[in-house]
């Protein structure tokens, strides 16, 4: 586990949290971070993912704002600056730093040459993104913020997604849950699950929402997703 250097397309560079599986060498995961950071949450899913046989990169995407960033969910002030981070974040230059993280691990040596990508929060939304706007060979969701702000792009889905959404998520209500089941419910390279009476962040260890029968099934049908379109 160490961490490594990107550059990003437009100049600079940026860190990421590197994490390989102990045979040396297999598919890659490209982990996306919540608004707090790569943190020991993002970190820990990326040795989870490891160890399961990927090598696992979760990129600093908030370098531009503020390097090296580690917050956690646990005090008011620490929420207050992740959301402070989140709404100074550049979406599309996140976007292009997700694309050349993507390039970056699957020209690793730890990396088989096949690469996915998973997010969680302001993460889910960004690989519902990646799979739009890369060729990532599959992506996956939790809990994304303002997919349906983004469906104007679902045409351009060609690779599988699977999305998890929390039917009790306060940042993606009822309404926004209905408008992405109708653009991409018929879509047959899309899989999305409802975890009912659980809210947003239901999958993170140690949080305030976190629901461990929802986290499971989630994390379970992920690792199945991944085995099938990434072959670990």
């Amino acid at each position: 586990m160490t961490e490594v250097t990107i550059r990003a397309a437009d100049g600079g560079s940026f860190s990421g949290y590197l994490a390989t599986p102990q045979s040396g060498k297999g598919p890659g995961i490209l982990v996306i971070q919540e608004i707090f950071g790569v943190n020991q949450v993002m970190r820990d899913l990326a040795d989870g993912f490891a160890a399961q046989g990927y090598a696992a990169l979760c990129p600093d995407l908030f370098w531009r704002q503020a390097p090296g960033i580690q917050l956690t969910d646990q005090s008011e002030a620490e929420w207050k600056r992740a959301f402070e981070l989140y709404q100074g974040f550049d979406e599309a230059k996140g976007v292009t730093d997700l694309q050349v993280t993507l390039a970056y691990l699957r020209g690793h040596a730890a990396c088989t040459g096949k690469v996915g990508s998973v997010g969680y929060c302001l993460g889910g939304k960004l690989a519902f993104l990646m799979a739009t706007r890369s060729d990532a060979e599959c992506n996956v969701g939790y809990y994304g913020v303002g997919i349906d702000k983004a469906l104007d792009e679902a045409a351009r889905i060609t690779h599988p997604l699977l999305l998890h959404i929390a039917e009790k998520d306060e940042y993606c209500p009822p309404q926004a849950q209905q408008a992405i089941q109708s653009v991409l419910g018929s879509n047959p390279k899309v899989t999305i699950h409802i975890y009912p009476g659980v809210g947003h962040a239901f999958a993170r260890v140690g949080g305030q929402h976190y629901d461990k029968a929802a986290a499971e099934s989630a994390n379970r049908r992920s690792a199945e997703f991944f085995k099938q379109h990434l072959g670990a």
